[in-house]
């Protein structure tokens, strides 16, 4: 009888053996962590209601990125004079990142509803006249932040 009962009594211990080791799996593994978090940006706390009065030389324009319009200064000089403008037909909210040739980011606005402008980025490491820079233009959708899409401007630094 003792023979009989052994390969019952081994396969009752490998199953509380598997199920022992099945509960410490479940409860000690940590939960995976989302990569790569979305931080949504500040609105930009300089922003002005309105259109701005620009003055002339500084190469400001209007561009039509197809979802939404952008104006700004093409021609952005060390003290950060961008004026960048979210014209009201908008329905996005916008902002611009300022960076150098590697991609490292020199300066940045914060975001502006339709109908505002913001004058200035502060230009954190300014590089030397004449260094090429990018200003890249982020559209996001109201209070979901989805991309509404990005341009790019490449210019020089005056």
């Amino acid at each position: 009888m003792k023979k009989k009962n052994t390969p019952l009594i081994l396969a009752a211990a490998i199953c509380v053996l598997s199920l022992i080791v099945m509960i410490f799996a479940l409860t000690g593994q940590k939960q995976p962590q989302a990569a790569g978090e979305f931080t949504p940006p500040p609105f930009d706390s300089a922003a002005v209601v309105g259109t701005p009065t620009v003055p002339d030389g500084l190469g400001y324009s209007e561009l039509d990125c197809q979802v939404y319009k952008v104006s700004l200064c093409g021609k952005l000089n060390a003290s950060g004079d961008i004026w960048l403008t979210n014209p009201e037909s908008n329905e996005v909210w916008l902002k611009v990142r300022v960076l150098d040739e590697k991609g490292n980011i020199l300066g940045e606005t914060g975001l502006i509803r339709p109908g505002e402008y913001v004058q200035t980025v502060e230009l954190t490491n300014a590089p030397k006249a004449g260094t090429p820079i990018t200003l890249k233009i982020m559209a996001y959708e109201p209070d979901t932040y989805y991309s509404a899409g990005a341009a790019s401007l490449n210019t020089t630094l005056r």
